[in-house]
C-alpha cells in the first residue's frame, strides 16, 4: 500500500517519540526533581558542553544572558536535554540533518551567532540586554535571524519581553497568532492551538504570538514567543512518561514547524 508524505510523517513522527521515550531512559531514572545534563540554575553554575564548531550544518543555537535580578541561569532551563531530543526528532522527520548530540550557547554580542539562522531564547521574562548585547541582537535580526522565545509566565514577565525588544523596534506590535499561520502548517498541519498542552497547567492557557517585520503579518515573521506555556519542558521530559506520548508530540510538533518556517521564509 502507497502511503502519502502526511501519513509516512505521522509514521515517522510516532515511531521515533516512542523510541526517544523507551531508550532515553538511563537519566530517566533520576528523578523529576533533579535537574538533568548541564542545568544547576538555583547555584549559578552551569555545566557548559563544548560549542560545535561551525561547518555549515545546522545547529541549535541556545542564548545566554546575564540575570540581573539574582544569580540564578534561567536561561539554560531544559539544557542540554530538551535540545537533544528535540534535534532527534527534527532529524528523524525531516531532511535538516541537525547535529544531535552537541548544541551551542551563544551571547548575543558572539560574533559567532551571525553564522546561524535561528536561537532559542528560555525564560525571557528575566532577560535583560547590555549595549554590546543590544547591537549583536540588533544586526542579527536585521540580517534575518529568527528568534524563539519559551518558558515565561505572568504579565510582568511579558512585559520584560516586550520591553527589551522595543529596545530593538520602539513601535514593535505582538500579534496574537491564530492556526491559520504558515508558521503552523510549514511541516505540520497544526489546526488547533487549544490542542496544544500547557505543561504545569496553572500557566494558563498557551499563547503564541509573533513580531513582524515593519509590524506586518503579511512579511517575514523575526521571533515567535510561547507565552504562558514551556514547549521545553515537554522536549527535556519526553524519555520519562511523566506525560503522554501524544501531549508531548504536540510540542515536538511545534518545534519543528518553528525551524521549518525559519529556513523557508
Amino acid at each position: 500500500m502507497r502511503l502519502s508524505t502526511t501519513q509516512r510523517r505521522s509514521i515517522a513522527f510516532i515511531v521515533t517519540s516512542i523510541l526517544i521515550s523507551l531508550g532515553l531512559t538511563v537519566e530517566a531514572q533520576r528523578g523529576f526533581s533533579q535537574r538533568r545534563g548541564g542545568e544547576d540554575r538555583f547555584s549559578g553554575n552551569i555545566r557548559l558542553e563544548g560549542n560545535q564548531p561551525y561547518d555549515g550544518r545546522f545547529t541549535f543555537v541556545r542564548v545566554s544572558y546575564q540575570n540581573f535580578m539574582s544569580r540564578r541561569n534561567e536561561w539554560s532551563h531544559d539544557y542540554p536535554v530538551g535540545e537533544r531530543h528535540f534535534m532527534k526528532i527534527l532529524n528523524e522527520v525531516s531532511l535538516v540533518n541537525p547535529y544531535t548530540e552537541t548544541s551551542n550557547v551563544l551571547a548575543l554580542d558572539n560574533p559567532e551567532l551571525m553564522k546561524y539562522p535561528i536561537a532559542y531564547m528560555a525564560e525571557p521574562g528575566y532577560w535583560m540586554m547590555t549595549e554590546a548585547e543590544l547591537a549583536g541582537l540588533t544586526a542579527y535580526l536585521k540580517k534575518g535571524g529568527f528568534l524563539i522565545f519559551d518558558d515565561f509566565r505572568s504579565p510582568w514577565e511579558w512585559g520584560n519581553l516586550e520591553l527589551q525588544m522595543a529596545r530593538i523596534y520602539p513601535n514593535a506590535r505582538w500579534v496574537d497568532l491564530t492556526a491559520e499561520h504558515p508558521i503552523f502548517h510549514s511541516f505540520y498541519d497544526i489546526n488547533n492551538l487549544d490542542l496544544i498542552p500547557q505543561y504545569f497547567q496553572n500557566y494558563g492557557t498557551p499563547k503564541f504570538r509573533g513580531l513582524f517585520e515593519d509590524n506586518d503579518p503579511s512579511k517575514r515573521m523575526i521571533a515567535i514567543a510561547n507565552f504562558d506555556t514551556d514547549i521545553s519542558e515537554f522536549w527535556e521530559y519526553a524519555d520519562t512518561g511523566i506525560r503522554s506520548v501524544s501531549e508531548t508530540n504536540e510540542a515536538f510538533k511545534l518545534g519543528v514547524n518553528y525551524i521549518i518556517y525559519a529556513l523557508t521564509h
